[in-house]
């Protein structure tokens, strides 16, 4: 598919906002005419004017937080179509990016996407993230977006992080209940909350928000819990430390 004029400018327009390598533009083109015409990609924003802004940019947005510049070993967990993952992959060359995803079919669109775009790193990981033992505590930073509610995303987390990383996860407006949860969640699983930030990715974005989780004690052995048990009983203010 061929991309429009208005679209790749966009792209360059954010390429040097974030002074991202000279082929990201390319790049971010290849996985666009992709997206657009694969039925496989797990989105419904495939028309690449209005992917550019919606993944490209809004993914791109986490690079104002220093630790997502400064990590070298990153897992986008739910990775779906691979927004955020292949983003940062494009714009932190030096980093390794795992993109975990536990359907296969997406699993399969991704392997196309890293081979049509020629990314090399970055690798598609087939597992739940509370399965993914050799993920455990490698990572500098995690990162999830529109996949679960906050308590939910931090347990699934915490184990893949090295002391020290973060999670970041991209959220709309956030109901004072979830991030008390996932305040309370932190604490129990290591991790220490971050003043959430508001972004502006792109014209008429709202309600955009980051929120951070930055690892600071080792988590529990109990944690990962077996699948399936962090959205069934998600950790919250009421969650006692003995579980």
């Amino acid at each position: 598919m061929k991309i429009s004029r208005e679209t790749l400018a966009r792209l360059e327009e954010l390429r040097v906002l974030y002074g991202l390598p000279d082929v990201a533009s390319g790049t971010f083109s290849a996985l666009l005419a992709l997206q657009a015409v694969d039925p496989t990609a797990s989105t419904s924003v495939r028309a690449p004017a209005d992917a550019v802004d919606r993944h490209v940019a809004d993914s791109l947005s986490v690079l104002v937080l220093e630790e997502a510049r400064a990590a070298r070993r990153i897992a986008d967990l739910g990775t779906g179509a691979g927004w955020p993952g292949l983003a940062l992959a494009v714009a932190l060359p030096g980093a390794q990016v795992s993109l975990v995803e536990s359907a296969s079919r997406h699993c399969r669109y991704l392997e196309r996407a890293l081979e049509v775009a020629a990314i090399s790193n970055a690798e598609v990981v087939h597992a739940r993230a509370e399965e993914w033992a050799g993920g455990a505590g490698t990572h500098d930073l995690v990162t999830a977006r529109a996949l679960a509610a906050l308590p939910v995303l931090c347990e699934y987390a915490a184990p893949l992080l090295a002391e020290g990383g973060s999670l970041v996860a991209w959220k709309g407006a956030v109901a004072h209940d979830e991030l008390a949860d996932g305040n309370a969640a932190a604490r129990i699983l290591g991790l220490e909350p971050v003043e959430p930030l508001r972004v502006h990715p792109y014209a008429g974005a709202r309600d955009h928000t980051l929120h951070a989780f930055r690892k600071i004690a080792p988590t529990p052995d109990r944690f990962p819990r077996r699948p399936g048990m962090a959205t069934k009983r998600p950790l919250s203010v009421n969650t006692s430390l003995q579980l």
